[in-house]
Protein backbone atom coordinates (compact mmCIF):
# COMPACT_ATOMS: atom_id res chain seq x y z
CA UNK A 1 0.00 0.00 0.00
CA UNK A 2 0.86 3.43 -1.03
CA UNK A 3 2.46 5.87 1.99
CA UNK A 4 -0.32 8.96 2.20
CA UNK A 5 1.95 10.94 4.69
CA UNK A 6 1.59 14.81 5.03
CA UNK A 7 4.30 16.39 2.22
CA UNK A 8 7.43 18.01 3.73
CA UNK A 9 7.92 21.06 4.97
CA UNK A 10 10.41 21.32 2.26
CA UNK A 11 7.58 20.23 -0.64
CA UNK A 12 5.20 22.75 0.94
CA UNK A 13 7.65 25.49 0.76
CA UNK A 14 8.57 24.43 -3.07
CA UNK A 15 4.76 24.87 -3.89
CA UNK A 16 4.70 28.00 -2.47
CA UNK A 17 7.60 29.43 -4.23
CA UNK A 18 5.46 28.38 -7.70
CA UNK A 19 2.75 29.87 -7.32
CA UNK A 20 2.01 33.29 -8.53
CA UNK A 21 3.61 36.80 -7.00
CA UNK A 22 1.34 39.19 -7.79
CA UNK A 23 -0.92 41.75 -7.24
CA UNK A 24 -2.97 44.70 -9.02
CA UNK A 25 -3.12 48.39 -8.44
CA UNK A 26 -5.34 50.54 -10.37
CA UNK A 27 -6.48 47.98 -13.02
CA UNK A 28 -2.68 47.11 -13.51
CA UNK A 29 -0.96 43.60 -12.37
CA UNK A 30 2.58 43.59 -11.01
CA UNK A 31 5.27 40.90 -9.83
CA UNK A 32 6.50 40.77 -6.66
CA UNK A 33 10.08 39.26 -5.82
CA UNK A 34 9.90 37.02 -3.10
CA UNK A 35 11.43 39.31 -0.33
CA UNK A 36 14.07 37.77 1.95
CA UNK A 37 13.78 34.81 4.97
CA UNK A 38 12.12 36.77 7.94
CA UNK A 39 9.59 37.69 9.28
CA UNK A 40 7.43 40.93 8.48
CA UNK A 41 4.90 43.13 9.98
CA UNK A 42 2.76 44.56 7.58
CA UNK A 43 0.65 47.63 8.49
CA UNK A 44 -2.91 47.48 6.56
CA UNK A 45 -5.41 50.11 6.13
CA UNK A 46 -7.36 50.94 9.35
CA UNK A 47 -10.40 51.64 6.72
CA UNK A 48 -10.05 52.58 3.45
CA UNK A 49 -8.30 50.52 1.13
CA UNK A 50 -6.62 53.02 -0.69
CA UNK A 51 -4.47 53.80 2.49
CA UNK A 52 -2.61 50.43 2.10
CA UNK A 53 1.53 51.40 1.02
CA UNK A 54 2.94 49.89 -2.42
CA UNK A 55 5.85 48.30 -0.28
CA UNK A 56 2.54 46.15 1.97
CA UNK A 57 0.97 44.91 -1.32
CA UNK A 58 4.54 43.91 -2.76
CA UNK A 59 5.07 42.33 0.58
CA UNK A 60 2.30 40.36 1.28
CA UNK A 61 2.15 39.53 -2.22
CA UNK A 62 5.68 38.65 -2.10
CA UNK A 63 5.84 36.16 1.05
CA UNK A 64 5.14 31.88 1.47
CA UNK A 65 2.45 32.90 4.67
CA UNK A 66 0.66 35.85 6.35
CA UNK A 67 -0.32 34.92 9.84
CA UNK A 68 -3.31 37.34 10.58
CA UNK A 69 -5.85 38.26 13.00
CA UNK A 70 -9.06 36.72 11.02
CA UNK A 71 -8.44 35.10 7.72
CA UNK A 72 -12.20 36.43 6.69
CA UNK A 73 -11.31 40.30 7.12
CA UNK A 74 -7.71 39.87 5.62
CA UNK A 75 -8.95 37.62 2.81
CA UNK A 76 -11.61 40.89 1.87
CA UNK A 77 -7.87 42.71 1.40
CA UNK A 78 -5.90 40.24 -0.62
CA UNK A 79 -8.91 39.81 -2.96
CA UNK A 80 -9.44 43.28 -3.62
CA UNK A 81 -5.59 43.46 -4.58
CA UNK A 82 -5.79 40.16 -6.76
CA UNK A 83 -2.98 38.55 -3.71
CA UNK A 84 -3.20 34.82 -3.54
CA UNK A 85 -0.93 34.14 -0.86
CA UNK A 86 -1.49 31.55 1.86
CA UNK A 87 -2.84 32.48 5.14
CA UNK A 88 -2.95 31.44 8.84
CA UNK A 89 -4.47 32.31 12.15
CA UNK A 90 -2.49 33.97 14.40
CA UNK A 91 -4.62 35.86 17.47
CA UNK A 92 -4.64 35.61 20.85
CA UNK A 93 -7.34 32.09 21.87
CA UNK A 94 -4.68 30.23 19.40
CA UNK A 95 -0.91 31.99 19.68
CA UNK A 96 0.26 29.23 22.04
CA UNK A 97 -0.22 26.63 19.35
CA UNK A 98 0.46 28.59 16.26
CA UNK A 99 3.42 31.01 17.50
CA UNK A 100 6.13 26.91 17.04
CA UNK A 101 4.53 26.70 13.19
CA UNK A 102 5.68 30.10 12.62
CA UNK A 103 8.80 29.48 14.61
CA UNK A 104 9.45 26.51 12.18
CA UNK A 105 8.76 27.58 8.38
CA UNK A 106 11.03 30.84 9.84
CA UNK A 107 13.87 28.23 10.40
CA UNK A 108 12.91 26.06 7.05
CA UNK A 109 13.42 29.78 5.70
CA UNK A 110 10.09 31.02 4.79
CA UNK A 111 9.14 34.59 4.70
CA UNK A 112 6.27 34.94 6.96
CA UNK A 113 4.18 38.41 6.99
CA UNK A 114 2.12 38.92 10.14
CA UNK A 115 -1.09 41.41 9.91
CA UNK A 116 -3.56 42.28 12.26
CA UNK A 117 -7.45 43.19 10.91
CA UNK A 118 -6.47 46.71 10.47
CA UNK A 119 -3.55 49.28 11.51
CA UNK A 120 -0.53 48.42 12.49
CA UNK A 121 0.24 44.71 14.06
CA UNK A 122 1.23 44.26 17.50
CA UNK A 123 -0.97 47.57 18.84
CA UNK A 124 -3.44 45.65 21.34
CA UNK A 125 -2.84 42.02 19.63
CA UNK A 126 -0.55 39.17 20.63
CA UNK A 127 2.10 39.31 18.25
CA UNK A 128 5.14 40.70 20.06
CA UNK A 129 5.57 37.18 21.48
CA UNK A 130 6.07 36.05 17.77
CA UNK A 131 8.45 39.02 17.36
CA UNK A 132 10.34 38.03 20.79
CA UNK A 133 10.46 34.68 19.86
CA UNK A 134 11.56 35.18 16.01
CA UNK A 135 14.49 37.43 17.21
CA UNK A 136 15.55 35.05 19.91
CA UNK A 137 15.75 32.35 17.23
CA UNK A 138 18.00 34.73 14.98
CA UNK A 139 15.80 35.63 12.61
CA UNK A 140 15.60 38.87 10.68
CA UNK A 141 12.03 40.99 11.51
CA UNK A 142 11.07 44.10 9.37
CA UNK A 143 8.43 46.69 9.54
CA UNK A 144 6.48 47.62 7.06
CA UNK A 145 4.76 50.61 8.67
CA UNK A 146 1.94 52.17 7.17
CA UNK A 147 -2.03 53.12 8.80
CA UNK A 148 -2.51 53.44 12.49
CA UNK A 149 -5.70 54.29 14.44
CA UNK A 150 -3.64 55.75 16.93
CA UNK A 151 -1.52 58.18 15.38
CA UNK A 152 -4.52 58.92 12.94
CA UNK A 153 -6.78 59.93 16.26
CA UNK A 154 -4.22 61.73 17.72
CA UNK A 155 -3.03 64.07 14.82
CA UNK A 156 -6.48 65.07 13.73
CA UNK A 157 -7.69 65.43 17.78
CA UNK A 158 -6.61 68.68 18.17
CA UNK A 159 -4.50 67.40 21.34
CA UNK A 160 -1.07 68.32 22.28
CA UNK A 161 0.92 65.33 20.19
CA UNK A 162 4.40 66.48 20.91
CA UNK A 163 3.79 63.51 23.76
CA UNK A 164 1.57 60.92 23.96
CA UNK A 165 0.65 57.91 26.21
CA UNK A 166 -0.80 54.62 24.60
CA UNK A 167 -2.95 52.83 27.33
CA UNK A 168 -5.29 50.98 24.77
CA UNK A 169 -8.55 49.61 26.06
CA UNK A 170 -9.47 50.69 29.54
CA UNK A 171 -11.36 47.47 32.38
CA UNK A 172 -14.09 46.98 31.04
CA UNK A 173 -16.38 47.46 34.74
CA UNK A 174 -16.40 51.13 36.48
CA UNK A 175 -14.50 50.34 39.44
CA UNK A 176 -11.67 48.86 37.72
CA UNK A 177 -11.57 51.57 34.88
CA UNK A 178 -11.93 54.17 37.52
CA UNK A 179 -9.36 52.89 39.36
CA UNK A 180 -6.77 52.80 36.10
CA UNK A 181 -7.84 56.34 35.02
CA UNK A 182 -6.74 57.30 38.60
CA UNK A 183 -3.38 55.44 37.74
CA UNK A 184 -2.45 57.67 34.58
CA UNK A 185 -4.52 60.89 35.49
CA UNK A 186 -1.14 62.50 36.43
CA UNK A 187 1.23 61.32 33.09
CA UNK A 188 2.38 64.27 31.67
CA UNK A 189 1.30 63.23 28.45
CA UNK A 190 -2.17 63.52 26.04
CA UNK A 191 -3.74 60.11 26.71
CA UNK A 192 -4.79 57.79 23.84
CA UNK A 193 -7.64 55.19 24.76
CA UNK A 194 -9.29 52.43 22.43
CA UNK A 195 -13.11 52.02 23.31
CA UNK A 196 -16.21 50.16 21.60
CA UNK A 197 -19.22 51.99 21.14
CA UNK A 198 -21.26 50.58 23.93
CA UNK A 199 -18.96 51.38 26.60
CA UNK A 200 -18.39 54.72 25.20
CA UNK A 201 -21.10 56.52 27.52
CA UNK A 202 -19.94 54.83 30.77
CA UNK A 203 -16.24 55.93 30.06
CA UNK A 204 -16.17 59.35 28.88
CA UNK A 205 -18.47 59.49 32.15
CA UNK A 206 -15.94 58.05 34.24
CA UNK A 207 -12.99 59.70 32.74
CA UNK A 208 -14.86 63.56 33.37
CA UNK A 209 -15.66 62.18 37.10
CA UNK A 210 -11.55 61.87 37.26
CA UNK A 211 -10.09 63.93 35.01
CA UNK A 212 -12.36 66.78 34.91
CA UNK A 213 -12.74 68.87 32.34
CA UNK A 214 -9.55 68.28 30.25
CA UNK A 215 -10.35 68.86 26.58
CA UNK A 216 -10.54 65.79 24.65
CA UNK A 217 -11.96 64.26 21.41
CA UNK A 218 -13.80 60.87 20.25
CA UNK A 219 -12.95 59.91 16.49
CA UNK A 220 -14.67 57.00 14.98
CA UNK A 221 -14.65 55.23 12.05
CA UNK A 222 -11.40 56.69 11.06
CA UNK A 223 -10.56 57.09 7.43
CA UNK A 224 -13.77 55.52 6.36
CA UNK A 225 -17.18 57.25 4.83
CA UNK A 226 -18.73 58.00 8.14
CA UNK A 227 -16.16 59.66 10.03
CA UNK A 228 -16.56 61.37 13.02
CA UNK A 229 -14.43 63.62 15.17
CA UNK A 230 -16.20 65.69 17.93
CA UNK A 231 -14.17 67.63 20.23
CA UNK A 232 -14.60 69.54 23.72
CA UNK A 233 -13.76 68.69 27.44
CA UNK A 234 -14.60 65.33 28.94
CA UNK A 235 -17.71 67.03 30.81
CA UNK A 236 -19.47 68.46 28.10
CA UNK A 237 -18.63 65.32 25.77
CA UNK A 238 -19.82 62.87 28.69
CA UNK A 239 -23.21 64.37 28.85
CA UNK A 240 -23.56 64.41 24.65
CA UNK A 241 -23.23 60.91 24.77
CA UNK A 242 -25.38 59.96 27.82
CA UNK A 243 -28.19 58.22 26.93
CA UNK A 244 -27.61 58.18 23.14
CA UNK A 245 -27.82 55.40 21.37
CA UNK A 246 -24.25 53.69 21.25
CA UNK A 247 -22.77 54.34 18.31
CA UNK A 248 -21.19 52.06 15.95
CA UNK A 249 -17.92 51.28 14.35
CA UNK A 250 -14.08 51.56 15.76
CA UNK A 251 -13.61 53.93 18.52
CA UNK A 252 -10.36 55.96 19.55
CA UNK A 253 -10.33 58.74 22.65
CA UNK A 254 -7.84 61.29 22.63
CA UNK A 255 -7.30 62.97 25.91
CA UNK A 256 -5.31 65.94 26.90
CA UNK A 257 -2.65 65.90 29.53
CA UNK A 258 -2.96 67.43 33.00
CA UNK A 259 -2.36 71.24 32.94
CA UNK A 260 -3.47 71.53 30.08
CA UNK A 261 -7.30 72.49 30.47
CA UNK A 262 -8.16 76.11 31.82
CA UNK A 263 -6.78 75.42 35.50
CA UNK A 264 -6.61 77.45 38.55
CA UNK A 265 -3.86 77.73 40.88
CA UNK A 266 -4.31 76.45 44.71
CA UNK A 267 -5.68 79.49 46.09
CA UNK A 268 -7.86 79.95 43.30
CA UNK A 269 -9.50 76.80 43.72
CA UNK A 270 -9.87 77.17 47.56
CA UNK A 271 -12.08 80.90 46.97
CA UNK A 272 -14.15 78.88 44.29
CA UNK A 273 -14.87 75.88 46.32
CA UNK A 274 -15.34 78.50 49.77
CA UNK A 275 -18.32 80.28 47.60
CA UNK A 276 -19.53 76.58 46.56
CA UNK A 277 -19.54 75.30 50.07
CA UNK A 278 -21.67 78.36 50.62
CA UNK A 279 -24.67 77.30 48.79
CA UNK A 280 -24.91 74.27 48.62
CA UNK A 281 -23.82 70.54 49.30
CA UNK A 282 -19.81 69.30 49.29
CA UNK A 283 -20.82 67.07 46.21
CA UNK A 284 -22.36 70.07 43.86
CA UNK A 285 -19.09 71.58 45.14
CA UNK A 286 -17.21 69.96 43.71
CA UNK A 287 -18.96 68.86 40.96
CA UNK A 288 -19.34 72.41 39.57
CA UNK A 289 -15.36 73.47 41.04
CA UNK A 290 -14.37 70.42 38.94
CA UNK A 291 -16.19 71.46 35.42
CA UNK A 292 -15.17 75.12 36.18
CA UNK A 293 -11.65 74.72 36.51
CA UNK A 294 -10.01 71.38 34.67
CA UNK A 295 -8.95 70.27 38.16
CA UNK A 296 -9.31 66.44 38.75
CA UNK A 297 -12.65 65.41 40.50
CA UNK A 298 -10.69 63.99 42.98
CA UNK A 299 -7.91 66.80 43.10
CA UNK A 300 -11.02 68.79 44.24
CA UNK A 301 -12.67 66.90 46.04
CA UNK A 302 -9.31 66.62 48.57
CA UNK A 303 -9.34 69.89 48.66
CA UNK A 304 -13.16 70.59 49.78
CA UNK A 305 -12.54 67.69 52.64
CA UNK A 306 -9.54 70.07 54.16
CA UNK A 307 -11.52 73.32 53.88
CA UNK A 308 -14.46 72.13 55.90
CA UNK A 309 -12.15 70.07 58.31
CA UNK A 310 -10.36 73.23 58.47
CA UNK A 311 -13.59 75.49 59.36
CA UNK A 312 -14.92 72.72 61.46
CA UNK A 313 -17.97 71.92 59.55
CA UNK A 314 -17.74 68.20 60.68
CA UNK A 315 -18.49 65.84 58.12
CA UNK A 316 -19.14 66.30 54.01
CA UNK A 317 -22.88 67.08 53.20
Amino acid sequence: MRNRRAPSRALATAAAAERPRRYHVGGHQREALAPAAGLYLVSTPIGNLRDVTLRALETLAGVDLIACEDTRVTRKLLDHFGIETPMTAYHEHNAAAARPRLLARLADGAAVALVSDAGTPLVSDPGFKLVRAAREAGHAVTAVPGASAVLAALVSSGVATDRFFFEGFLPPKSAGRRRRIDEIAEIPASLVLFETGPRLAASLADLADRLGSRHASVCRELTKLHEEIRSGDLVALARAYAGAPPPRGEIVIVVAPPGAAAAADDRAVDALLRAALGGGSLKDAVDDVAAATGHPRRVVYQRALALTKDRGDGAPR
